[in-house]
Parts: C-alpha cells; sequence; structure tokens
C-alpha cells in the first residue's frame, strides 16, 4: 500500500497537474471579478441608454463559459485546459433562448 502511494507521488503527471490547478485557482478568482464588473457596468448602460450593450452580452457569456471550463477541469471532469492553454471560448447571442454554440 504505502509502496503504491510512494509510486503515485514520484509520477510528474500529478504534480504538474497541481500546478496547473494552482494556476486556474487564481485565474478563477479574477475570473469571478469580472463578472461582476460586467454586469455592474451593463447595470449603469442600461439605466444610461435603455438597452443592453451587445458586446457585454458576449464578453459576459464567453467568461462565463471560460469559468465553467476552469471548474469542469479543477474538478477532474476533463483533462482539457482551459484558455490561456486552449482557444477562448466564442459562443454567438441567439435572440430565442440567450444563446448558441458556435
Amino acid at each position: 500500500m504505502k509502496e503504491e502511494i510512494k509510486q503515485r507521488l514520484k509520477k510528474n503527471e500529478n504534480w504538474q497537474r497541481g500546478l496547473y490547478m494552482l494556476f486556474f485557482i487564481v485565474i478563477y478568482g479574477f475570473s469571478k471579478f469580472f463578472v461582476i464588473a460586467v454586469m455592474v457596468f451593463q447595470v449603469f448602460t442600461i439605466i444610461l441608454t435603455g438597452k443592453k450593450n451587445e458586446q457585454l452580452l458576449k464578453l459576459g457569456l464567453n467568461l462565463n463559459t471560460y469559468i465553467y471550463q476552469i471548474g469542469i477541469f479543477l474538478t477532474f471532469n476533463t483533462e482539457d485546459h482551459p484558455f490561456p492553454f486552449s482557444d477562448w471560448p466564442n459562443r454567438k447571442l441567439d435572440q430565442t433562448d440567450g444563446y448558441l454554440e458556435e
């Protein structure tokens, strides 16, 4: 039993994934802050102009998709690394149900 644990501790893949996870935990924290910033800016845009800012809608959608990708990576549901190790999520808005995959 102890020997199996020692072998797993020696695996570089485990340590490498741990470092990626630490990196994405920090990015996750910043991303949540940016979602709040987008939300606040969108509220002020609606108050001042009376309509939603389409660029902020798309940014918010893609930012939340990115946070989702980080979450599934951190919970070991995928081995795919989120941005910047893959493409930035690019979803399109749809007026009927909110969004579509690109």
